[in-house]
């Protein structure tokens, strides 16, 4: 019996996926794919190596996509056009993930479970919102407060946490009303307009 074959390197591993990811998936995928992921501005350039494919090609999709609305753009420091994820399409997909996964029902109790949530907070550490919980912990430590009773940082993460959430279940629910009002229209007995 032979020795075992060490494991290949990471980088290996790495540069296989990658390979792969390039021969099943199009320019135009793996643009939209590493946009969808960029919360920050960056150059077609930054998403033409990220997508393995020329700045060209990543500029010519990026803007396809601006035009969709599924990416903004900005002018960076020296004139060039700087890309990122729009908000609208992040918050258009999160919601389509929550109506695919809850009920109507469920997603009006989720919605009351996370404003409760938004009240307690309030209510414990006696301010409107976390950026102001979040002063109050810098203002505590430059006080030199009792470590046993200073609050912890997470605490205004978990807040902002809850309060983004919430943000998307009601957006998760107004889109599902919207849903249903214009499938309810469709099926109502009132003609179409031609829009000649």
């Amino acid at each position: 019996m032979g020795e075992p074959r060490p494991p290949d390197s990471y980088g290996d591993i790495n540069e296989a996926v990658r390979t792969e990811w390039e021969a099943e998936t199009t320019p135009a995928e793996r643009v939209k794919d590493v946009i969808r992921h960029t919360y920050a501005p960056v150059t077609a350039g930054a998403v033409a190596d990220e997508a393995q494919t020329t700045a060209k090609t990543a500029r010519k999709h990026l803007e396809t996509l601006a035009e969709d609305g599924f990416v903004t753009t900005t002018q960076g420091e020296r004139g060039a056009t700087l890309y990122r994820r729009s908000d609208e399409s992040l918050i258009t997909e999160r919601a389509s993930r929550l109506l695919a996964e809850y009920s109507p029902e469920e997603l009006a109790a989720r919605v009351a479970e996370l404003q409760e949530k938004l009240y307690q907070y309030r209510e414990t550490y006696g301010v409107e919102s976390p950026e102001e919980l979040a002063v109050r912990l810098g203002s505590d430590a430059l006080d030199d407060a009792d470590p046993d009773t200073r609050l912890d940082r997470s605490v205004v993460t978990e807040w902002q946490t809850v309060r983004r959430n919430l943000a998307f279940a009601n957006a998760a629910v107004s889109i599902g009303k919207a849903t249903e009002h214009i499938a309810g229209g469709r099926s109502s007995s009132t003609p179409a307009v031609n829009s000649q």
